[in-house]
């Protein structure tokens, strides 16, 4: 069967429906991810480990947040394998399912007085199913929009892949901020908390509407009539792709911006080992703002993807991004919430965005369709498996009592954001290269001006 034309492959209905849909899955599945983050740097230290020591139980409850990662390369393996033999679609039902679900478990959870090491024995338990889910979800939604979106029009479009994590996040937040704000702080402890978590199983129910109804993509499609589905994706993945999986594993290292934002900043910031003071109710407002911000911010990165190139955003978005953690960390240190909120508008609502908004369209299109699901799931999580160990690293390095907690944290953290942008400079540009050609070393992008007419047509759509 003769390949389709870039033009057949997608048309404007599908391109939206599918979009949306990796928009609103997304949102959905991080919003359970994140309110586990969230709950393990504020709430979780004081109820699922034995009290007496802070610095033991703060370094143990984001070690729970680290084991999901732990899990993430398993879950890609499996789920990118299921993706690129079954299909985008049905990958993404299962995460959203197994996400929902081990969400759920975690309101339902008693506490360490309850039960005592049975209690993070649980935790750690629905952590990893939680890490197992989430290993799909990127990787297939991102392949997903990708493979319906118009050639010129790639970048935009995935991007709204990372807007939905972010609006999964502020989601997250935005339950978490009245409850801790408004109900007393006995109240919120003992049971407060665990409502965020029960409110998942409106996450299974709107995220199976959702997903049951966009179409398999035209690419995957076409592999499949074509009978070349691989019976070993991830083997064949590593055969022909190692180096592109290498560089995705170092660039997805960028995840220790939302680390040191979300998780380790959280918790210098407002646990009492540290003394710094901030409110839970004011600090939760701090990353809320910023990812308001990229949520505005990520669709013009995309679309100057589109225009520029994906390495150009990644490079200078990841090296300012570390630059501006030493300011973030100084602020929180200095008890200043003025200065704290600026500094994340610029780290992680604008700069980080370079990154964010650009790496959906940037690592699926390093891979064929054949493997491609399969080779962004485990490098990009095997990449984020590092990060995952940042938080207990930073408590251990920078523990409560230390002096310039602002300058060791920051110093790693720009060391890694560096690694990040050397991995992307030394990639190979993709986004004139045509979706046929895709996840070919060798492939001749098409010239500059024909590409500005696909991109203008698309547009015009």
């Amino acid at each position: 069967m003769a390949k389709p034309k870039e033009s057949d492959t997608h048309n404007g209905s599908q391109s939206k429906k599918a979009t949306a849909s990796g928009w609103i899955g997304s949102a959905l599945e991080y919003y359970d991810f994140f309110i586990y983050a969230t709950a393990a740097a504020l709430i979780f230290p004081q109820i699922f480990f034995p009290k007496g020591d802070p610095k033991t139980a703060i370094v143990a409850s984001l070690a729970t947040y680290g084991v999901g990662y732990v899990a993430r390369p398993i879950g890609a393996f499996f789920l990118g394998h299921w993706g690129d033999t079954h299909g985008r679609k049905n990958v993404l039902i299962i995460c959203m399912f197994l996400m929902g679900f081990s969400t759920v478990a975690v309101g339902l959870l008693p506490t360490y007085e309850q039960v005592g090491l049975w209690a993070p024995a649980l935790l750690v338990l629905l952590r990893l199913v939680q890490g197992f889910a989430v290993a799909g979800e990127i990787s297939g939604a991102s392949s997903m929009i990708l493979e319906h979106a118009p050639f010129g029009r790639r970048g935009f479009f995935s991007s709204f892949t990372l807007q939905g994590v972010q609006a999964g996040q502020i989601m997250a937040a935005a339950v978490f901020l009245p409850l801790a704000h408004f109900m007393p702080t006995e109240q919120f402890n003992s049971w407060g908390w665990r409502i965020p978590f029960l409110l998942s199983v409106v996450v299974i129910i709107a995220g199976y509407i959702i997903r049951r109804e966009v179409d398999e993509t035209p690419a995957f499609t076409e592999e499949s009539k074509d009978g070349v589905v691989p019976k070993a994706p991830m083997v064949q993945a590593v055969q022909e792709n190692w180096r592109d999986m290498l560089r995705v594993m170092c660039c997805s290292l960028m995840n220790v911006i939302p680390v040191v934002t979300t998780i380790f900043g959280a918790a210098y910031a407002v646990q009492p080992g540290y003394g710094i003071g901030f409110e839970k109710d004011v600090y939760l407002w701090i990353p809320v703002l910023g990812n308001i911000v990229a949520v505005m911010v990520i669709p013009f990165v995309g679309n100057l993807a589109d225009k520029i190139g994906r390495r150009p955003p990644i490079i200078i978005g990841s090296l300012l991004a570390g630059l501006l953690s030493f300011g973030y960390l100084y602020a929180i240190s200095i008890h200043s919430v003025p200065l704290a909120i600026t500094m994340s508008l610029l780290m992680w609502g604008v700069v980080y965005q370079g990154y964010n908004a650009v790496f959906p369209s940037f690592y699926p299109e390093m891979f064929p369709t054949k493997t491609r699901v399969s080779g962004m799931a485990i490098s990009q999580n095997l990449g984020t498996l590092v990060t995952a160990m940042l938080p207990a690293l930073f408590v251990s390095v920078a523990p409560p009592g230390a002096e310039g907690i602002p300058v060791m944290v920051g110093s790693i953290t720009l060391a890694v954001t560096v690694v990040a942008a050397i991995a992307a400079w030394t990639a190979r540009e993709t986004y004139r290269v045509k979706m046929s050609d895709l996840g070919n070393a060798n492939a001749v992008p098409v010239s500059k001006a024909e590409y500005e007419k696909a991109r203008a047509k698309a547009m015009a759509k």
